[in-house]
């Protein structure tokens, strides 16, 4: 009898590691059922999507109450869709606050459960710590010190590397990216990056067009490029930019490589992208804003454990990349650090050999090995 294999993304970036996973088990495990909830990506690798991953995709404590209800609703119904199903493994990609609570009920049913994407718990919110050991009878984990920090809390672990380090060449080049989004290559490219979710755009496009036209009048040649995840992004990006008549900034819906690998220096949300940036190899300046009641309650109770939040410099265990949370992702800061970028030579030189170091240490076959740790948790079933 074929295997039936259920997974939950719960947002964009999770999609993207789904379908890789999906690609490499499909190899594997020949005329197996996917079933779950994904995205475009997922469905056109062949998953049987009951909901869209866009049903979950909120940010933030706040926000996601407005909608907890619907959230509350739709995971009751899957659990009981999955239940009735017994899937020979259930795999939730990321979407912590979602799916741990779903994959102990699903354990607890004697279903084998992966979670793919090791929840922060090292940076901030350590008390998910007994809830992933219940949750969870594997962690893959994207990034090579996290193995050891969950064997400590006796969680099983694997690394298995970021697919994303597969997908990109070490070596981009920055002339074609600028022919085929059509940008001048004369004068600087600045990448301007808001988020991938509504309420990052709605937060950080003011900023970071703010910061444009700041290095428009110390860079009178520089160009601007968007890259905007989606049609609802493109909206809340757009609906800014026209408060800003006179800022020419050129729009993409998706192509966010293209126009990373076309930019000098990239201000981008903090999230994937800052991996996309830092595997393209790029100078980057990372924003951050929560909206301020999700903030100050992470603050007052102690939340973020961290002295860092971008991923580069989590990696790397030191500031390669400035960051600028909060009050502090202002217009005034963002081009101050997008200025100080452009001007040192020695700065950048340095920022892209360590760049390539961590792409190194993150190139593992990442999917391929995602799928090899799934099969063996059902070898030994």
């Amino acid at each position: 009898m074929a295997l039936t294999i259920a997974l939950v993304a719960g947002e964009d970036s999770g999609d993207q590691l789904g379908a890789g996973l999906l690609a490499c088990l499909e190899k594997r495990f020949p005329g197996a059922r996917f079933v779950g909830i994904g995205g475009e990506r997922m469905r056109a690798s062949g998953m049987e999507c009951w909901w869209d991953c866009s049903e979950l995709a909120h940010f933030g404590l706040f926000e996601v109450l407005a909608h907890l209800r619907r959230i509350w609703k739709l995971r009751k119904e899957l659990r009981r869709r999955l239940l009735e199903l017994q899937p020979d493994v259930f795999i939730g990609i990321d979407a912590p606050d979602f799916n741990l609570g779903l994959e102990r009920r699903l354990k607890e049913a004697g279903i084998r459960t992966v979670h793919y994407v090791s929840p922060t718990v090292w940076a901030w919110r350590a008390w998910r710590i007994p809830k992933i050991r219940r949750a969870a009878d594997l962690v893959l984990c994207l990034f090579p010190f996290e193995p050891e920090f969950l064997a400590g809390h006796d969680i099983a672990a694997a690394y298995v590397g970021h697919p994303l380090a597969d997908q990109i060449d070490p070596v981009s080049d920055t002339r074609q990216a600028r022919e085929s989004l059509g940008i001048e290559s004369e004068g600087p490219v600045f990448a301007l990056l808001p988020g991938s979710r509504q309420s990052e755009v709605e937060r950080l496009a003011e900023p970071m067009l703010g910061a444009a036209r700041l290095l428009r009048e110390r860079f009178p040649r520089a160009r601007f490029a968007a890259a905007l995840a989606n049609r609802r992004v493109a909206a809340a990006f757009g609906a800014q930019l026209a408060a800003h008549p006179a800022l020419e900034v050129n729009a993409f819906e998706g192509r966010v490589r293209e126009v990373i690998a076309a930019a000098d220096v990239v201000l981008c949300a903090s999230g994937t992208v800052t991996l996309e940036t830092l595997l393209i190899n790029r100078p980057m300046v990372v924003a951050y804003r929560l909206a301020p009641p999700t903030y100050y309650s992470a603050r007052a109770t102690r939340l973020i454990k961290a002295k860092r939040f971008s991923l580069p410099n989590i990696l790397a265990g030191t500031y390669l990349v400035p960051e600028l949370i909060q009050h502090e992702a202002n217009a005034a800061r963002l081009a101050e650090e997008a200025t100080a970028w452009l001007e040192d030579d020695e700065r950048r030189g340095a920022l892209s050999y360590m760049f390539g170091r961590l792409h190194e240490t993150l190139r593992c076959n990442a999917s391929e090995r995602a799928a090899e740790e799934v099969a063996k948790l059902l070898d030994a079933r």
